[in-house]
């Protein structure tokens, strides 16, 4: 039932996912994906649309409301700073790769509104740079997820040795606590 209910519901859980934070929901989507419960083409798709809608949101709210909401969010102000001369020196590139840099996701496109960045350039590059994102890190967590599976699975068959030897480290080093405590 569970699994039904994330096909009928992950796709759009995945937007607003992407939307309001975008990394964990993108990896949790493509970790389902591997798990054949969504579709990794979809999950990439659902990631560029949520990632892509936010920063044209923050980008909108930038340029209308930039230092009002700078002011309500103190903790912002010295990014906001920072993120403001890296604009000024580098724009396309760093429109471009700024969702790459955790931390950054939201006040950079409130920043880059805010700094008068023209939008029809601000929309093809921050699509551009959402794509590569969304598909990026969707297929990457997608091929690792399959390698940890194939990994797993293989562990599966050593897991008593592997538990076998965690104990054994684990004695010997009560025992080496346990041979100093006694010295002292």
């Amino acid at each position: 039932m569970l699994q039904e209910l994330i096909r009928q519901f992950g796709y759009p859980a995945l937007i607003l996912g992407t939307f309001l934070e975008g990394e964990v929901s993108l990896l949790l989507a493509a970790y389902m994906a591997v798990r054949d419960v969504l579709q990794i083409e979809w999950v990439a798709l659902c990631a560029f649309l949520g990632t892509f809608a936010s920063d044209q949101l923050w980008y909108y709210l930038g340029r209308r409301h930039g230092r009002a909401l700078l002011a309500r969010k103190p903790r912002w102000q010295p990014l906001g700073e920072r993120a403001s001369g890296l604009i000024r020196r580098y724009p396309d590139l760093w429109v471009l790769c700024f969702r790459f840099l955790y931390g950054l996701r939201t006040v950079m496109p409130l920043t880059i509104g805010l700094s008068g960045y023209s939008w029809p350039r601000y929309l093809l590059l921050d699509a551009i740079g959402a794509g590569i994102w969304a598909g990026g890190i969707s297929l990457l967590a997608y091929s690792l997820g399959n390698a940890m599976g194939g990994l797993l699975d293989e562990l599966r068959h050593y897991q008593i040795l592997l538990l076998a030897g965690v104990v054994l480290l684990l004695a010997f080093a009560w025992l080496y606590r346990w041979s100093q405590r006694r010295r002292s």
